[in-house]
Order: structure tokens, then sequence, then C-alpha cells
């Protein structure tokens, strides 16, 4: 398998080295996985813009995808990134492994929407009907559906750059979810 290093900023265009310095200044670093979007000269900044993107989803909500695709993709990056993320928004350790691991005993809507990420994720899109169903009862929109699909589709890519590229991981590696007490 060829390896990917992480590009420096000098090694990037014009373009890129203004978003590394924006990352740098929000973030005290350039996360290696946006870093490796950097190879092109337009992926960082397309995918950016399409993860920052307005939504119906709260910020909770938005992990809650992206913690049930990234375990369903299996990407220890997005995985370990998103572990650190969620409990910037409020969850705990036990609430992120039963997220990743595609429901919430802790909250009912919660549940209704890891279950369908977990489900859209693992059927390519050919959702079952009654998980459809549960996430409309809890009280989410076509809308919220929508959102919910486009963000399963962000979230999708970015564990397939990894995948391909196995940069290495710069967040405390997440707990593998076998084994864990759930």
């Amino acid at each position: 398998m060829s390896t990917f290093n992480v590009p420096t900023r000098e090694e990037v265009n014009e373009n890129n080295q203004a978003i590394f310095d924006s990352l740098n200044k929000a973030l005290g670093f350039v996360p290696n996985l946006y870093a490796t979007y950097a190879y092109s000269d337009t992926a960082l900044e397309n995918y950016l813009n399409f993860a920052n993107a307005k939504t119906s989803l709260s910020a909770k909500e938005k992990e809650v995808v992206n913690l049930a695709v990234s375990e369903v993709n299996k990407c220890i990056y997005c995985l370990s990134a998103h572990t650190a993320i969620g409990k910037m928004n409020g969850f705990t350790d036990d609430q992120i492994l039963e997220l990743r691991a595609g429901h919430a005993s802790f909250d009912n809507k919660l549940d209704a929407l890891a279950r369908l990420a977990k489900n859209i994720t693992e059927n390519r899109g050919r959702t079952d009907a009654s998980i459809l169903e549960n996430f409309f009862e809890a009280g989410y929109t076509k809308g919220s559906l929508i959102d919910t699909i486009s963000l399963v589709g962000d979230k999708t890519i970015s564990n397939y750059v990894h995948q391909t590229t196995q940069v290495p991981v710069d967040f405390p590696v997440a707990q593998p979810l076998e084994g864990a007490t759930i």
C-alpha cells in the first residue's frame, strides 16, 4: 500500500495554506485528515464547506450520526476525533459507546437518530421502513431526514479518505467497541 505523509503548510497551494492558517487559529492545529485533503487543490475547501454547512441537526445530533457512521465504517481516525468532539458536546464515555453501537438508551429521540444513521450506512441507503417510521415518530421531519442522509455522506467521505490513506490519528485513540460494556 502506498504511504501517505501528512502534507505540511509549505507543501500545499496558497488557498490550502490560508485554510491551514484558519484551522490553526480555530483549533490550535491542523488535523491530519484535513491536511490530507490538501493534496487536492480544491478538496479541503469543498469538504469543509460541506461539513460546516447549515443543517437542521444540532451539534449533538451531528455527533450521533458521526459516531454511528464511523463505527459501521470502522474508521479509527473519525471515531477518535468524534469521541473527543462528542465529549465536548456533553456526552459521557458510556453514551458515546452506545452511540457508536447505533443506539441511545438515555434519549429516545437520539436513539431514533442513531438507529437511522447506522441503518442507512449498513444498508447503503436502503433504509428499513420501521426504523424510518420510528425516526419520524421521534419528532424528526423529512428535512431532518435529508440532513441526516447528507451527514452520512459527509462522514462516509472522511471515513473513506482515512481508510485509504491511513494517516496517523492525532486525537486520543477511541477504545474498541468490541468487548466494551454498554
